[in-house]
């Protein structure tokens, strides 16, 4: 009888265990996000967001169920594992870290909202309001009108690569004072404007000249890298 190299066998391991995780896990678009859930009867939709995230904007039917908090185990064990289950959090990093734990835990069928709520917004997905929350188009405007350069740097207080780009941003403020005006806004605090300029990640750095958009910047960028864009 012929028997397989132990490798072979610890290899092909690896591959089914890959595949079976694949097969329950998926990262998927906002509009396919969105088309899933309504085929569900009784979707399973769970905000890994804090409960301030979640209480300021959240997705229909959605429980929160924090990745940060210290029972996020506990509360997933109690949803049906045999039946599909969304998760979503802001830009798609602390969701995809749960869904993981999810497929981990047994869960047959886990999606995964691509790029977060900051995608599903940029989508025209989120339900339309009145409510202006921070800074409004015009005041926004404005800003860009009052000097002949300005840089605005979009962040948030959760995101990683805002706070590694933090220190160096700050400083420019200073070092180009008089040349270019950068200006600083907290996403979360300005919603109607990530909105409307239709923002789905976070850092987003966005250049004008004559109040005009001459070049953005999506994700990280080094301070060197930074620097050349302004020269």
């Amino acid at each position: 009888m012929k028997v397989q190299h132990p490798i072979l066998l610890f290899l092909s391991f690896l591959l089914f265990s890959c595949h079976a995780q694949n097969q329950a896990y998926e990262n998927v678009a906002p509009a396919v996000f969105a088309e899933k859930i309504k085929a569900t009867p009784n979707a399973q939709v769970i905000d890994v967001r804090t409960p301030e995230e979640y209480a300021s904007q959240h997705l229909d039917n959605a429980q929160n169920i924090n990745w940060n908090g210290d029972d996020f185990a506990t509360k997933a064990e109690k949803l049906d594992k045999t039946k599909p289950v969304f998760v979503y959090c802001m830009v798609g990093g602390r969701s995809k870290k749960a869904s993981d734990k999810l497929v981990d835990l047994g869960f047959t069928k886990v999606y995964d909202l691509q790029g977060g709520i900051m995608k599903w917004n940029a989508a025209g997905l989120a339900k339309p309001s009145d409510k202006i929350i921070g800074m409004c188009s015009q005041e926004y405007g404005d800003l860009l009108k009052a000097d002949p350069k300005v840089l605005v740097n979009f962040y948030a207080d959760w995101c990683e690569p805002c706070k590694k780009m933090a220190p160096y941003i700050k400083q420019m403020q200073t070092d180009m004072k008089g040349k270019i005006n950068i200006v600083r806004l907290n996403a979360d605090e300005n919603k109607t404007l990530i909105s409307e300029l239709k923002l789905d990640e976070l850092p987003a750095l966005l250049y004008y000249e004559g109040a005009t958009l001459k070049w953005k910047h999506l994700g990280f960028m080094s301070e060197d890298e930074l620097k050349k864009q302004l020269q």
